[in-house]
């Protein structure tokens, strides 16, 4: 860090001010809120740069209504936390700061730098003879040769280092975590990622946080707010919590599925999970609500896969399968590492199937031109199977926050799952999927951030993929 300590972005010096609605008017349900943020260091004096890693909500707890925010870098020093009011009372903004500039300059370089921070291994053998080697999609040349396991159709890249025994590449049975590389921060980064300093820690207001919205004006209508345009990345929020139920702003209306309803929603269907185990999460939810849903035991390995449920009753069949490597998960059959763009190719397809993916975990520790390959090939399989059967429904998930750890910052950073949010928001923008913005489902609600998201909010997901596969009749 060539920056000392006292002069880095230090939230307790930071503030920020609500600046008045446009007019200097009364704020009402429809008008934009801004909250004026000011970073200062350690000694209290203005930054003259920009870079800091800010999030924000707006949120009402007695009305279980909360709105994630877009944040805008003056690169200044300054930022602009925006947020469309779409509920009336009492409103709160929150700001918080995730990392600084200076540790985000630091994420950069370790993310560009091809490093390896996770490890894997897979274990070869061949009647008595056994041998774990060391796996990756790149693998730093020695003598030692090496196993090719790109695969065919879509290109995506995995090695391995051959077995030193006599043992062939074809001999390889299973893929799991090797780890991940620790001591990432010398002395000198290790004050930039302070928990309780500097990593996710409130920003305060310099004066009151809270407004109250007064009911919308006849003559404005609530669409002007939410198409408000702010980057050419995003238009507007996706959606926003009231009485903790997840609405829509696309004009959907999101219905609250009680098992019976979620029954007679999935009558005849089958329903594919792929992706990690932010996707598990919803064969698990479906299969602890629904109680006529039954595992079939295909013998999987824990948490890995693939999984199956049946209502053999209703015709409603449930498939879970984890993406290819990249996972850093218990060791998994070879056998059952299928990349995604294959399943895909090999559905029918049509109003009786829906594709649920999710894939962003596993990729933080890569390069973000890892993620966008993958996600590239997913899209064009994607495309493929609407083009042959456009009544499927296809969810693709986006990223979502963690819990606070300023340890694992390096490896784990809610800025490098920020980098594959945008990425996968942006390569599905223009096919006919429904992207489920976890992002801001998991930002704008009060439970702490955690990679696997609390089941009210798994059940606000359910809600909304349901919303779309059977919405409300009028």
């Amino acid at each position: 860090m060539s920056t000392p300590l006292e002069r880095t972005s230090d939230p307790a010096h930071s503030f920020f001010v609500i600046l008045p609605v446009d007019g200097g008017k009364a704020p009402h349900v429809g008008d934009q809120l801004e909250a004026r943020v000011i970073i200062n260091d350690f000694k209290g004096r203005s930054k003259i740069y920009g870079g800091d890693f800010l999030i924000a909500r707006l949120h009402s707890p007695e009305l279980g209504a909360a709105v994630a925010g877009q944040v805008l870098d003056h690169k200044n020093g300054s930022y602009s936390a925006i947020f469309p009011l779409l509920w009336e009372g009492s409103v709160q903004v929150e700001v918080t700061l995730v990392h600084t500039s200076e540790a985000i300059s630091f994420l950069r370089s370790l993310r560009n730098s091809g490093k390896d921070r996770g490890f894997y291994k897979s274990v070869f053998r061949s009647g008595p003879l056994s041998e774990t080697t060391m796996c990756n999609l790149y693998l730093p040349a020695t003598e030692q040769p090496v196993c090719n396991y790109t695969d065919i159709k879509t290109g995506e890249p995995w090695y391995c280092y051959k077995p030193k025994q006599n043992l062939s590449c074809d001999t390889r049975i299973d893929h799991a975590c090797g780890g991940y590389q620790v001591n990432l921060l010398t002395h000198k980064e290790t004050p930039l990622f302070q928990s309780g300093v500097n990593v996710k820690v409130r920003i305060y207001a310099a004066g009151s946080d809270i407004v109250t919205v007064l009911p919308k004006e006849e003559d404005k209508p609530l669409a002007e707010v939410v198409n408000i345009q702010r980057t050419p990345a995003k238009i507007g929020p996706s959606g926003y919590y009231l009485n903790w139920s997840w609405q829509l702003l696309s004009g959907v209306v999101v219905q609250d599925f009680n098992p019976g309803a979620i029954t007679q929603c999935l009558k005849g269907k089958v329903v594919h999970m792929y992706g990690d185990s932010t996707a598990r999460q919803y064969y698990e939810f479906l299969t602890s609500f629904l109680p006529e849903l039954k595992d079939f035991d295909l013998r999987s390995a824990k948490k890995a896969g693939p999984f199956v449920a049946v209502d053999v009753g209703n015709n409603i069949m449930l498939k879970y399968r984890c993406h290819s490597p990249p996972i850093a998960w218990i060791p998994i059959s070879v056998t059952q590492l299928h990349p995604i763009p294959n399943e895909l190719d090999g559905l029918i397809g049509g109003s009786d199937t829906v594709v649920i993916i999710s894939l962003w975990a596993h990729f933080t520790t890569f390069p973000v031109e890892v993620y966008l390959r993958r996600i590239h090939h997913i899209r064009r399989a994607v495309v493929r199977l609407l083009d042959r059967a456009p009544e499927t429904l296809v969810v693709v998930r986006s990223a979502n926050l963690r819990s606070p750890n300023a340890e694992l910052s390096p490896i784990l950073s809610d800025w490098f799952a920020s980098q594959l949010d945008a990425v996968v928001k942006a390569m599905f923008r223009d096919v006919n999927v429904l992207l489920l913005d976890a992002w801001e489902m998991t930002l704008a609600h009060y439970f702490p951030f955690e990679v696997h998201p609390q089941p009210p909010i798994i059940k606000n997901m359910i809600n909304t993929i349901l919303s779309h596969l059977c919405p409300e009749k009028n």
